[in-house]
């Protein structure tokens, strides 16, 4: 699996292992070992999905049955709306850190942008603060558009690594990627497989037919090959095990440009402009 590599140096496995929607303890807690035992070694959550303790619970069973080490590890966790405002961003990574079980976090994100401008860059200050601690290892943004992230940069010192957005097959978000490399700002897929829509779609099923692959393999190398970071989610072992198994096939220029094509700029998501939480 390749890593990418931030402006800033740092790198980040571009397949990991999603936690949004695993609310019962004990599966968000084995799924998460199960994910790190079967060869994951970046792991997603956020304050908002109410599942850091289990998650961080899986992390810690993960490292005692294996020889794997916290380095070995890309943590993210993402502060949620609630806690903005440049005087709360620490207190609220310290919570995150404290129900992880951690010392650091490989990546810190703002969850969405908001609706206040004001508020939006203040909070970002408070990102900046914890990076120049050097508590936090890399900071970045979700759910950003373009003319957001304009106005965000425009006001600060420290640019955001990486922005995490509903990304698939059917919504490829085509402004915003050319807006992100010439930023320099890697993008990430949440949604990869489009709620499960995308693992039904003619063209998706008759490309993983003629690979020998499963429809979620040929989505995943899809975005893989695309440059981008995904993060899918199962709480079923055999898919778990199925996601990351998308390494001992490449999907060809025709491949490509007939799931290229599947593009109809739909969102299944909330619309970033708008939504407070």
């Amino acid at each position: 699996m390749k890593n990418i590599e931030f402006y800033n140096g740092h790198e980040m496995p571009m397949l990991g292992f999603g936690t949004f929607e695993l609310t019962d303890y004990e599966t968000c807690k084995n799924a998460v070992k199960t994910a790190i035992l079967n060869g994951y070694r970046h792991i997603d959550t956020a304050t908002r999905y109410g599942n850091e303790q289990a998650v961080g619970e899986g992390i810690q069973e993960a490292l005692q049955e294996s020889d794997l080490t916290r380095e070995d590890l890309f943590v993210t966790s993402k502060l949620w709306l609630t806690d903005y405002g440049r005087a709360n961003v620490e207190s609220a990574y310290i919570e995150s850190l404290k129900k992880l079980g951690l010392d650091y976090l490989d990546l810190y994100l703002m969850h969405w942008p908001g609706t206040d401008e004001a508020v939006m860059v203040g909070t970002w200050h408070g990102m900046e603060d914890l990076y120049k601690d050097t508590n936090v290892r890399n900071i970045g943004v979700c759910n950003f558009e373009p003319e957001q992230l304009e106005a965000l940069l425009a006001q600060v010192s420290i640019k955001p690594v990486i922005n995490q957005v509903e990304y698939h097959p059917t919504f490829q978000q085509r402004k915003l990627s050319l807006y992100l490399d010439a930023q320099r700002i890697y993008l990430e897929s949440w949604s990869s497989l489009a709620r499960g829509d995308a693992l039904t779609n003619d063209t998706i099923v008759a490309v993983a037919n003629e690979v020998g692959k499963t429809p979620a393999q040929v989505i995943l190398r899809w975005v893989y090959q695309r440059g981008v970071v995904s993060i899918p989610r199962s709480a079923n072992p055999e898919h778990i095990k199925e996601n990351i198994d998308i390494f001992d096939f490449e999907l060809s220029e025709a491949h490509m440009e007939r799931m290229n094509q599947l593009d109809t700029d739909q969102r299944f998501g909330p619309d970033p402009t708008t939504y407070e939480g």
